[in-house]
């Protein structure tokens, strides 16, 4: 049996304000041509089809007609990433099954496969730990709590079954690294699970980091089509071609179409604009940050008469000067959301949150999670 493992399309999604639905469109074309050369069995889109929980129309109707394409050559397994709604994702899940098209957003009905030629796939949606740790009397709000019991639920059914397993989750499992673009799942309880948790079945398709890991040989992440930050500069995308064996499994990784490669270059602004060996960056998307001494005049306008695509602009002087502040985006990079909270309110109060107030910032942010799981 042929799989196709891909995740992460964050239909919608722009770069630096470039628009990316021309792109994602090129992507679906690629993936539909892969599924009919390889003749695909089924496609797992292992979370987060959407980049927000109310996606713009055009970002919906580049979804529908990507099922639709699918739907006329092969079956379709996809589940709810962090970014989904749910419930929006999951609207009609039950007549699209008819189609060949089986949407899982619902913890309910972990552990209920769908069954495609000598395999069950089991569908685990991104689980938010505080919304399932009541319904599941789990000991603790953790990722890890709410994967393995969902793991649990899978095991107890894929042993009354003779066939192969394959599972699809979305979540941080140790082994992968994250990039800028991911949104962080930490607030709602220790955000990393052991790949462990999938001892037992053939293959785990994994979707939210953006990188495409491999975890083990039956533990993947087939990161996202494009690139959603510089971070991903060094990334290969593209989507695992998995064949499930009587002895094992077999993969091959599929690249996807580049629609503009990316680069980050520094120096000096009179040396970017005049040395030869800057010439292949002159068509890349570019993130490009100055090291002058003092922080040159009209930079960017500058700096786009030779580098057209360039989007980010920072500056970090030789010799860590001071002249130029830090941007917000470097100031925040890689910090959690109560972490810059927590700077707020040490800057208007001249003194560190106390442990109530980062109690009580961290309940506000819980309740905003909940709220926007439930959209």
């Amino acid at each position: 049996m042929r799989i196709l493992h891909t995740s992460d399309w964050h239909l919608g999604r722009s770069f630096h304000r470039e628009d990316l639905l021309a792109a994602q469109a090129a992507f679906v074309d690629h993936l539909v041509e892969t599924v009919a050369a390889e003749r695909v069995d089924c496609v797992l889109i292992s979370g987060d089809v959407y980049d927000r929980a109310l996606p713009a129309v055009d970002a919906v109707r580049l979804c529908n007609e990507a099922l639709e394409r699918l739907a006329a050559l092969t079956r379709v397994v996809l589940i709810a990433g962090n970014h989904d709604s749910a419930r929006r994702l999951g609207f009609g899940s039950a007549l699209m099954d008819a189609a060949g098209v089986h949407v899982r957003t619902d913890f309910a009905s972990v552990g209920e496969p769908v069954i495609v030629g000598d395999a069950a796939i089991y569908g685990i949606p991104y689980l938010e730990p505080e919304l399932v740790r009541h319904p599941w009397d789990l000991g603790e709000r953790s990722h890890a709590a709410a994967l393995t019991e969902a793991m649990r639920r899978v095991r107890e059914d894929a042993a009354s079954r003779a066939q192969r397993s394959v599972v699809l989750a979305h979540a941080f499992v140790t082994g992968g690294e994250s990039s800028e673009s991911e949104r962080d799942i930490s607030v709602g309880g220790s955000s990393q699970v052991s790949a462990s948790v999938f001892d037992g079945v053939d293959y785990a398709a994994l979707g939210h980091l953006h990188g495409a890991w491999r975890i083990t040989d039956r533990v993947r992440y087939s990161g996202s089509p494009l690139a959603y930050s510089f971070s991903e500069d060094k990334h290969v995308k593209g989507s695992w071609l998995v064949d499930l064996r009587e002895d094992g499994i077999e993969a091959r990784f599929v690249e996807a179409p580049v629609p503009r490669r990316l680069a980050r270059i520094s120096g000096r602004i009179d040396d970017l604009l005049a040395d030869a060996s800057y010439e292949p960056f002159e068509d890349r998307w570019l993130q490009i940050t100055l090291t002058d001494p003092r922080r040159p005049s009209g930079a960017m306008e500058r700096l786009r008469r030779r580098f057209p695509h360039a989007l980010v602009l920072g500056f970090e002087p030789e010799g860590g000067g001071t002249d130029g502040a830090r941007t917000w985006s470097e100031r925040v990079r890689e910090r959690s959301a109560l972490d810059i909270a927590g700077d707020f309110v040490a800057e208007v109060t001249d003194g560190p949150a106390t442990g109530d107030e980062r109690a009580l910032l961290h309940e506000a942010f819980e309740a905003c999670r909940r709220k926007e799981a439930l959209v």
